[in-house]
C-alpha cells in the first residue's frame, strides 16, 4: 500500500473511535471527563473571582465618589471664583478619574498617574463622560487609557461629579487566573493521561494474554489428525472473582472441553482407519481368488454368449474392486507413516531416498496414459538438465499417473493436457499438469483433496471414480515434504506439485533449456 494511502487510512481510523484499542478509548474517555471537570472548575472559579473583584471595585469606586464629592462640595470656590479640582481630594488613588460636568461642559477632566501628575483626557473621552447617566448608576466605558468603571452623580450646586476607577488590575487578576487554570489543567491532564495509560494497560494485560492464547488456538489445524491442544490462558489471568479472570477461566474450561473432544475424535478416526486398513487387507485375498477363478472359467469352460458377458462383468468389477483396495491400502500406509516410526513403503524416517530424475518419469507417464486415452491431446515439457528429487520413483510415478488419469477422466474428449517440469532458483521441483477443460467449481476446489470427494456436474465425470486418487497424490507429496495445489477457471485447470529438489555440483544456476514433447494419438 502506498505511503500516502496508508497515512490517509490511519487518519480516517483516528476519526472513528470505534476502531481504537480498548485501552486507548478508556484513556480518551478518562481525559475527556477530566477535561470537562477542569473546564467546570475553571468556569466556577473564574465566575466567583470575577464577581468578587468587580464587587470590590464597585465598592472602592463608591467610596472614592463619596470622598471626592465631600471634597468638592466642602471646599467652596477660590477667591478668583475657580472651582476646586476633584483630583486634589484626600486618598485619591493612582489611576482614578475625576471630572466635573457643568452646564454640559466637562471641566477638570483628568486621571491621576502613578507619579502623582495629571493625565488629561481627550475630546472623545469628554464626549463619552458627557453622555453618562446622572442617577448614580455604575457603568463601564472604554476610554483612550483603557476600560473604566464610572459613576456620575449631581452635587448641590447643580454640577455633575464623575468618578472612575480603571478595570486593568481586575482584568489582569482574571487573566492570571485563566492562565493558571489552563496551565495547571494541561499539566494535570498530561500526568494523568500518562499514569492512566500505564495503569489501564497493566490492568488489561490479562485480556492481551487471553487474546494471544485465542490467536495460538486459531492457528492450529483442528480439522484432522492428532492435535495437541496445550495452549491455555496463564493462571494469573484466569482467576475467578474478577470479570477478566472469569473470562479467562471460562476460556480455559472451553479449551479443556475442546481438547477432550479432539482426543475422542482422533481415537474414533484411528479406529476407523485401522478398520479400513484391516478390511482392505482381508479383501485382497478373496478378490484375487475371484479374479483367478473368473479367468480360469473363461479359459477352460465353454460358456454361452450371455455367460461370457456376465463373466466379463465379474472380471471388470473385480479389477475395479482390486484397484479400490489398493488405493485404500496406500492411504492406510500413508496414515501409518505419519503416525508411526516408518514411512512410505517401509522406509524409515531419517533415511533419505536416492535422488530420482523426474524428467524420464514425466515422459514415461505421459506415454503410458496416452496409450489408454487416445481421445485426448497429450504433451509435455521437461528441461534438458536433470531435475532430481529425494523421493522413491514408485511414489512419483503414482503421483504422475493419478494426476494424468484425473485429467483424462474428468475432461471431455479432445481436451489438451499438458505436463511441464521445471526447477526454481532454490532447487524446488515444480510439476504442473494443465488442461483446457471446463474447469472445477470453486466450492469443490476446497475439498478436492479430501477422501471420497467427487465432482458434481460442473466437471464431466465418467463411471469408476472413487474419489481417492487426489487424496493419494496429496498424501504421497506431503510424505516427501512437498505441496500440491489446484487453480481452476473455465477453460484452464492446473494441478501444481512442489517437491524439494537436489542440486548438482557445478550445475548452472540459470534456468536450463527444455525439451518439448507431443505424445498425442490422432
Amino acid at each position: 500500500m502506498p505511503v500516502n494511502n496508508l497515512k490517509f487510512t490511519q487518519a480516517r481510523a483516528l476519526l472513528h473511535p470505534g476502531s481504537w484499542h480498548l485501552s486507548t478509548r478508556l484513556v480518551a474517555i478518562m481525559l475527556a471527563l477530566l477535561t470537562v471537570i477542569c473546564a467546570l472548575v475553571g468556569l466556577v472559579s473564574y465566575t466567583t473571582l470575577s464577581v468578587t473583584v468587580n464587587n470590590q471595585l464597585d465598592s472602592s469606586l463608591q467610596q472614592a465618589a463619596v470622598r471626592t464629592t465631600a471634597f468638592y462640595t466642602g471646599s467652596g470656590q477660590s477667591p478668583n471664583g475657580a472651582l476646586p479640582d476633584p483630583l486634589n481630594a484626600r486618598a485619591t488613588s493612582a489611576g482614578q478619574l475625576s471630572a466635573v460636568l457643568s452646564n454640559g461642559v466637562v471641566h477638570y477632566a483628568g486621571i491621576l498617574s502613578g507619579s502623582g501628575t495629571r493625565q488629561q483626557l481627550t475630546t472623545a473621552d469628554a464626549d463619552i463622560l458627557a453622555g453618562l447617566s446622572t442617577n448614580g448608576d455604575l457603568s463601564t466605558k472604554r476610554l483612550s487609557l483603557g476600560e473604566y468603571r464610572l459613576q456620575a452623580q449631581a452635587v448641590p450646586n447643580g454640577d455633575i461629579l464623575i468618578t472612575g476607577l480603571p478595570l486593568a488590575a481586575t482584568q489582569q487578576t482574571l487573566n492570571t487566573l485563566v492562565l493558571s487554570i489552563v496551565l495547571v489543567s494541561l499539566a494535570g491532564l498530561m500526568v494523568l493521561g500518562w499514569a492512566g495509560t500505564v495503569i489501564i494497560r497493566r490492568n488489561m494485560r490479562p485480556l492481551a494474554q487471553l487474546s494471544d492464547t485465542a490467536t495460538k488456538v486459531a492457528t492450529l489445524r483442528l480439522d484432522a489428525g492428532e492435535v495437541a491442544l496445550s495452549a491455555r490462558v496463564p493462571e494469573n489471568a484466569a482467576r475467578p472473582g474478577t470479570e477478566v479472570g472469569n473470562v479467562g477461566n471460562a476460556f480455559n474450561a472451553m479449551l479443556e472441553n475442546v481438547s477432550h473432544a479432539l482426543e475422542a475424535r482422533q481415537r474414533s478416526e484411528t479406529k476407523l482407519r485401522r478398520f479400513v486398513a484391516d478390511a482392505s487387507h482381508e479383501l485382497r485375498t478373496p478378490l484375487t481368488a475371484i479374479r483367478g477363478y473368473a479367468e480360469l472359467l473363461s479359459m477352460t469352460e465353454p460358456l454361452s454368449t450371455d455367460g461370457q458377458t456376465s463373466l466379463s462383468r465379474v472380471q471388470d468389477q473385480s479389477v475395479r474392486m482390486s484397484r479400490l483396495v489398493e488405493d485404500l491400502l496406500t492411504l492406510a500406509r500413508l496414515d501409518e507413516a505419519q503416525q508411526g516410526p516408518k514411512g512410505v513403503a517401509g522406509q524409515k524416517h531419517g533415511a533419505p531416498a536416492a535422488p530420482v530424475n523426474m524428467s524420464p518419469l514425466v515422459m514415461e507417464a505421459v506415454n503410458d496414459i496416452q496409450m489408454v486415452n487416445d481421445d485426448h491431446q497429450w504433451s509435455f515439457t521437461v528441461p534438458d538438465e536433470p531435475v532430481d528429487v529425494s523421493c522413491d520413483d514408485t511414489s512419483l510415478r503414482q503421483v504422475l499417473l493419478n494426476l494424468l488419469a484425473n485429467a483424462a477422466k474428468h475432461t471431455p474428449a479432445g481436451t489438451t493436457v499438458h505436463t511441464s517440469l521445471s526447477q526454481t532458483a532454490d532447487g524446488t521441483c515444480v510439476l504442473d499438469v494443465s488442461d483446457n477443460g471446463p474447469g472445477i467449481d470453486a466450492a469443490f476446489q476446497e475439498v478436492i483433496f479430501d477422501r471420497f470427494s467427487r465432482a458434481d456436474q460442473a466437471r464431466t465425470a465418467t463411471a469408476g471414480s472413487t474419489g481417492l486418487g487426489l487424496s493419494i497424490v496429496q498424501g504421497l507429496v506431503r510424505s516427501h515434504g512437498g505441496t500440491v495445489t489446484v487453480t481452476s477457471a473455465p477453460g484452464h485447470t492446473t494441478f501444481t506439485v512442489r517437491l524439494p529438489g537436489v542440486f548438482h555440483r557445478g550445475a548452472p544456476s540459470e534456468t536450463p533449456g527444455a525439451r518439448n514433447g507431443n505424445s498425442s494419438i490422432s
